[in-house]
């Protein structure tokens, strides 16, 4: 098993998977940044913020100082976050720098209130987000995800013979990623309880977590023989 060094490592360089702490950390960051420009009114402050989510989105997080800083300083110290779908906050990341760069250019062109509108609207929303978890555009992500075909909401039942298991007996469904030392600790818990686990490596079925709408794991259900499921295990 890898040291906690080496997982974190792969984990940051693994870009369909984030530690879901760097997103909130990035917004606390966005969230003083974007309310000091706007008490202030020195919306320059607004444009670093704006290319700097909007460099981080083109050409990846090794370029996102605050992201930087989080998994130098901040993860060695406290460990590895579980991990989430990167796609939501990826997401979230573009529509700030959209708001935040419009905001900036419609401080360079004289339109004051209307600056200060867009720049008000991404304080209050990375505020938000970093407070309470709450990140709106990664909602409007998973909403444009369902209407894309990625069905959200509760598992009601799983497809046990696509997961190489015929029906006949219960078991529970744990879906895992390599990276994810939480996946292995609740793999080792229940097979220590006797539970018959079926492991989904969502980076290997990408399919099956589009699917079941999977986008943070561990997720573990509790299936009948039927592969209904009567229960959420984690």
């Amino acid at each position: 098993m890898a040291d906690a060094g080496t997982l974190a490592l792969s984990i940051n360089q693994d870009l369909s998977v984030v530690d879901a702490r760097a997103p909130r950390f990035n917004q606390t960051v966005v969230a003083l940044g974007a309310t000091l420009a706007v008490a202030t009114g020195f919306w320059p402050i607004l444009t670093v913020l704006g290319v700097q989510l909007a460099v981080s989105v083109l050409f990846g997080r090794q370029y996102c100082l605050p992201c930087v800083f989080y998994f130098q300083v901040v993860q060695p110290r406290w460990g590895v976050g579980p991990l989430e779908d990167s796609r939501g906050p990826r997401f979230a990341n573009i529509l700030g720098a959209l708001f935040l760069l419009s905001a900036s250019l419609a401080y360079v062109a004289g339109f004051v209130t209307v600056g200060l509108a867009l720049g008000s609207m991404v304080a209050v929303l990375a505020t938000l987000a970093a407070t309470t978890g709450l990140c709106v555009g990664c909602e409007v992500y998973k909403v444009i995800a369902r209407v894309r075909g990625v069905r959200g909401g509760a598992i009601e039942r799983v497809d046990l013979d696509a997961l190489g298991e015929h029906e006949g007996k219960g078991a529970v469904v744990l879906f895992t990623h390599p990276l994810c030392g939480d996946c292995q600790v609740v793999a080792r818990e229940l097979e220590g309880q006797g539970t018959t686990v079926v492991k989904v490596d969502v980076s290997k079925r990408r399919d099956l977590a589009k699917k079941y709408g999977v986008g943070v794991v561990p997720l573990a259900v509790q299936v009948d023989a039927s592969g209904r499921v009567t229960a959420r295990v984690r």
